[in-house]
């Protein structure tokens, strides 16, 4: 099975915190890794139109933590849309069931989310459903199991939900039912991202 990279050293290596950790380290170092330190950057040649793209997917991609073959599938499916390709794959990656978890607050960064989702903390509609890359549609309801708030993790998350719970406009959150609910599709100011999506669109239309 392939390995989704965590570290730090992504973030520092992109330029940007992809993490969601609140001491991600490239806050306190903007610079790639390496032994040379801020120095490299210096150093590092102007980027061809090829490398910004490249370095614009290879983002995306681990901000969501997709690997490439599903990255791929994603980019199919928004160009066989009509209207804007760019658009179509955000909000494709917005829907997945790992991100909705994390823009609801329960939990604190992606990669928590997909292991909250993995192990079987979620439902929706009521239904359990452990896969991080199922995508969810408007109206349905994403809750946690009730013989999992009992968990400690559980316990932290009702705690950090209570003191603060900001959303984006596209979801509806009850914190003390530990439930939300999608009730549009992400659309303008909230598919801005890290990335430029239009430089993936280029990407993969060479």
């Amino acid at each position: 099975m392939a390995r989704i990279e965590s570290s730090c050293k992504i973030c520092r290596r992109e330029g940007v915190s992809l993490c969601g950790r609140e001491k991600c380290a490239v806050k306190r170092r903007p610079f790639a890794p390496g032994v040379h330190g801020p120095a490299q950057a210096r150093m590092r040649p102007r980027m061809s139109s090829y490398g910004l793209q490249l370095r614009e997917k290879q983002k995306a991609k681990r901000l969501y933590g997709i690997l490439e073959r599903q990255f791929r599938k994603y980019f199919e499916h928004a160009i066989r849309k009509k209207g804007n390709t760019a658009n179509f794959l955000v909000q494709m990656l917005e829907m997945r069931l790992d991100n909705v978890v994390y823009r609801l607050g329960f939990a604190a960064t992606r990669r928590q989310a997909r292991q909250f989702v993995g192990h079987g903390f979620v439902l929706v509609n009521g239904k359990p459903v452990n896969i991080p890359s199922y995508t969810v549609r408007v109206g349905d309801v994403i809750s946690v199991k009730d013989n999992k708030r009992e968990k400690g993790i559980v316990k932290q998350l009702q705690d950090r939900l209570a003191k603060s719970a900001e959303t984006p406009r596209w979801v509806s959150l009850d914190a003390a039912a530990l439930s939300g609910k999608v009730t549009a599709v992400p659309e303008g100011e909230d598919l801005r991202q890290v990335f430029d999506p239009r430089l993936i669109v280029e990407f993969y239309s060479r």
